[in-house]
């Protein structure tokens, strides 16, 4: 069973779905079913460890030297990391980095270039 979101307007538990519409019996408000889903869920928010916005495509640079795992290798601080992929998970950055091949970042220790 699918658990409904309560009211906006009054925060009442008792709401119910009508086709596409949620409606509250305590108060009457009705809103659409699409802004029932949080704005968290629907957009994805990456930052660096700067804090700036990241997106798909952007440049980075690395800015602390990382061991890679199953490698004797590490990656070295300020290492350029171009045409980056954010996706979900633990480490959100997909990328390939020249020397290293395909490989998964935390935003947290990499820098945007403008």
């Amino acid at each position: 069973m699918q658990q409904l979101p309560p009211c906006p307007s009054c925060h009442s538990a008792f709401t119910w779905q009508e086709g596409t519409m949620l409606n509250c019996p305590e108060c009457g408000h009705e809103w659409p079913l699409e802004s029932a889903t949080p704005a968290a869920e629907q957009e994805r928010v990456v930052r660096d460890g700067n804090g700036n916005l990241l997106a798909d495509g952007d440049a980075v640079t690395v800015i602390k030297d990382l061991k890679v795992k199953g490698s004797s290798s590490t990656l070295k601080i300020g290492t350029k990391v171009k045409s980056i992929r954010l996706v979900d998970g633990d480490h959100n950055i997909d990328c390939h980095i020249e020397g290293f091949g395909a490989m998964k970042l935390k935003s947290e220790f990499v820098k945007k270039i403008n």
